[in-house]
C-alpha cells in the first residue's frame, strides 16, 4: 500500500554511495575552487524545502556492538534498551527471527533520516541499522572484492557507477542479514537484534535479499531535491567541485535511477512520498511493526523449564567435584550464614581454584616429548587446542576471572551481562564483550551459582551465535541446582558442566535449597534485595 502523500520537511544531508579519493594532482585545483564551492553549497540550501526548526543535524542512528554499551542514540535522545529477551526454546534452538525492513530509494531520497524516524517512533531495544554503503566492492580487501586498476582509476575521474548493482557485494549482503535475522553475530561487530533496518539504494535490486525483508519501504523524493542534497553534501562535505559532481549526476546516477531503482517501487510495501516529512506514512509504518512484534513475541515459561527433564538421572556431561572431606569442609564454611565476609571470600576462592584446575582435565592435550636438564627425554602431554578464553557471567561470575587466570598463562576473558525482567520475569542479555576470533577458542564459562539454568542458557546461546563449537565450551559454577543441570543439558548436550556440588532443589522462588544464599551479596558485601532472593534471579547470573 502507498502511504498518503504529505509535504515533507526535507532532510538536508541524507547519507548516498561513497566516491573515490581524489588523486592528489586533484588536490591543487580543489584548493583554488574551495572558496567558491563552499559559497555555491550555501547558495543551494535556499533551494531546498524549509527544514523544521525543531530537528537538530541529522546524525546516524546506530545499535552498539558487541564491545560497546547497549544504547541506541538518536537525533532527540540516547534510548538505553531494556535488553535483549530469549530468542530461543528450551530445546536451546532459535525460536524466532528478527523482523527485517528493507529501505529502498534513490540516492539521497532520505532513507537514513526516515530510517532514523522509524528507529525513534518505535522506541524498542536492539534495533540494527544495516547500510548499503557498507557492501560497495571498493571497500573490501578480497582480491574478488575489490575494483580493478582501471575501475579505480575511473573512480577517481568521476567515470565509475557507484550507483550500478554491479558496485555492490550481493553474497555478503545476504550471508550478513540472513545471520543477522538469524540472531548471530557477523564479522562487522553487530549482534542482537529485534528489528533490521537494511538501507541503500539497491535494497530491492536482488530477488534472494528480497525474500528475507519482512517489510520493504521505498522513499520517493523529487529528482530535483535529491541533486541539490547531493550538490550541497559533496562539495560541503567531500571537498569536490560542483562540475565533477553534475558531470557524475547526469552520467551515472541518474540513468541509474532510471533504470535500476525506480522500476523497484513497485515491489514496496509502503511507499513514503517526500521522505522523512510523511509523517502519516511513518506511522503507519511504526503500528505495523509493533504488531509483528507482539505476534513473534516469545514467552518464556519458566514453569516450564522447571518441570522438564526433572525425573531424568544427572547427564553424562556433568562433573561434580569429588566431595572429599577437604572440599566438603570448605562448602560448611561457605554455606554457614554466620561465616563473615572474608572467610566467605578466602574459602570460595579456594573451592574456585580447585574447581578450575579440575576443569583444565578436560581438555584435549596430546603427546608430547621433551627434553629434561639431564639431557633425558620426557614423554608428556601438552594441550591440543588453539587458546582458552575465559567468559564470566556478571557479576558473581567475574570473581571466578582470578582462578582462571592464576593457572592460565595469557587466557583471555570476555563477559556478559544478563539480567531479569521484573514484569516478565525473563532473563535479558544487557551487555557483552567477547574476544575477537573466539569460535577458535575452548571457553570456560563462569558462574557461581546455578539456580534455573536460565542465564547459563542465554550465555551458552551467546557463544554458540559467535561460532563457538558447543563442544567446546565448559560451564563452570560452585554450586548449581538438579534443576539448571538438566535445562542446560537438555539444551546444550556438548556442553560440559562442571562444579563443585549439586543441591537437589529449587523452592517457589527458584533458590536453591540448601543453597548458599546470595553469593554475589556476601562476597562483594552489598546488600541484599528487597525480596531476600538469590542473586541469579535478580541479576539472572545463575
Amino acid at each position: 500500500m502507498a502511504a498518503p502523500p504529505a509535504r515533507a520537511d526535507a532532510d538536508p544531508s541524507p547519507t548516498s554511495p561513497p566516491t573515490a579519493r581524489d588523486t592528489p594532482g586533484r588536490q591543487a585545483e580543489k584548493s583554488e575552487t574551495a572558496c567558491e564551492d563552499r559559497s555555491n553549497a550555501e547558495s543551494l540550501d535556499r533551494l531546498l524545502p524549509p527544514v523544521g526548526t525543531g530537528r537538530s543535524p541529522r546524525k546516524r542512528t546506530t545499535s552498539q556492538c558487541k564491545s560497546e554499551p547497549p544504547l541506541l542514540r538518536t537525533s532527540k535522545r540516547t534510548i538505553y534498551t531494556a535488553g535483549r529477551p530469549p530468542w530461543y526454546n528450551e530445546h536451546g534452538t532459535q525460536s524466532k527471527e528478527a523482523f527485517a525492513i528493507g529501505l529502498g530509494g534513490g540516492s539521497a531520497s532520505g532513507k537514513t533520516t526516515v530510517a532514523r524516524m522509524i528507529i525513534e517512533a518505535l522506541d524498542v531495544p536492539w534495533v540494527v541499522l544495516l547500510s548499503m554503503d557498507s557492501f560497495y566492492k571498493l571497500l573490501h580487501s578480497l582480491p574478488h572484492q575489490v575494483l580493478t586498476e582501471q575501475q579505480q582509476e575511473q573512480a577517481a575521474h568521476n567515470n565509475f557507477n557507484f550507483d550500478h548493482p554491479d558496485a555492490f557485494d550481493f553474497d555478503l549482503i545476504i550471508s550478513t542479514l540472513k545471520k543477522l535475522k538469524q540472531g548471530k553475530s557477523v564479522k562487522k561487530t553487530l549482534y542482537g537484534a529485534n528489528v533490521i533496518i537494511f538501507e541503500g539504494i539497491m535494497a530491492f535490486a536482488d530477488k534472494t535479499l528480497l525474500e528475507l525483508l519482512d517489510m520493504k519501504i521505498f522513499v520517493d523524493t523529487d529528482s530535483d531535491i535529491r541533486l541539490v542534497r547531493r550538490l550541497r553534501r559533496d562539495i560541503s562535505e567531500r571537498g569536490r567541485d560542483i562540475e565533477g559532481v553534475i558531470k557524475q549526476y547526469n552520467k551515472f546516477v541518474k540513468p541509474s535511477f532510471d533504470q535500476y531503482i525506480q522500476p523497484t517501487m513497485r515491489l514496496a510495501d509502503i511507499v513514503v512520498p517526500r521522505g522523512s516529512g510523511n509523517t502519516v506514512a511513518i506511522d503507519l509504518i511504526v503500528q505495523h511493526v509493533h504488531s509483528q512484534l507482539e505476534e513473534r513475541k516469545l514467552r518464556w515459561d519458566m514453569a516450564a523449564l522447571a518441570s522438564a527433564h526433572q525425573c531424568h538421572p544427572l547427564p553424562r556431561t556433568l562433573s561434580v567435584l569429588k566431595s572429599t572431606p577437604q572440599v566438603r569442609g570448605m562448602h560448611t564454611i561457605i554455606r554457614d550464614k554466620e561465616t563473615s565476609r572474608d572467610e566467605f571470600i578466602f574459602y570460595s576462592k579456594r573451592l574456585m581454584r580447585l574447581l578450575i584446575e579440575h576443569a583444565l582435565s578436560f581438555l584435549p592435550f596430546q603427546d608430547c616429548v621433551v627434553q629434561t636438564p639431564q639431557g633425558q627425554d620426557y614423554a608428556g602431554k601438552c594441550y591440543a587446542g588453539k587458546q582458552i578464553t575465559g567468559v564470566s557471567i556478571l557479576r558473581a561470575g567475574e570473581t571466578m576471572e582470578p582462578a582462571l587466570r592464576a593457572v592460565c598463562k595469557d587466557v583471555r576473558i570476555g563477559t556478559i551481562l544478563i539480567q531479569t525482567n521484573q514484569l516478565t520475569g525473563e532473563p535479558e542479555l544487557h551487555y557483552l564483550r567477547l574476544p575477537k576470533d573466539i569460535s577458535d577458542d575452548h571457553v570456560i564459562l563462569m558462574d557461581c551459582t546455578v539456580s534455573t539454568g536460565a542465564a547459563a542458557m542465554m550465555a551458552v546461546r551467546v557463544l554458540l551465535d559467535h561460532d563457538v563449537p558447543e563442544d567446546k565450551i565448559f560451564l563452570l559454577s560452585l554450586l548449581m541446582a538438579e534443576m539448571g543441570v538438566h535445562s542446560v543439558a537438555y539444551a546444550f548436550p556438548r556442553v560440559r558442566i562442571i562444579t563443585t556440588a549439586v543441591d537437589k532443589r529449587v523452592n517457589d522462588l527458584f533458590r536453591i535449597i540448601p543453597g548458599i544464599g546470595n553469593f554475589g551479596d556476601r562476597y562483594f558485601g552489598t546488600d541484599a534485595v528487597p525480596d531476600g532472593s538469590d542473586e541469579e534471579e535478580v541479576a539472572y547470573t545463575g
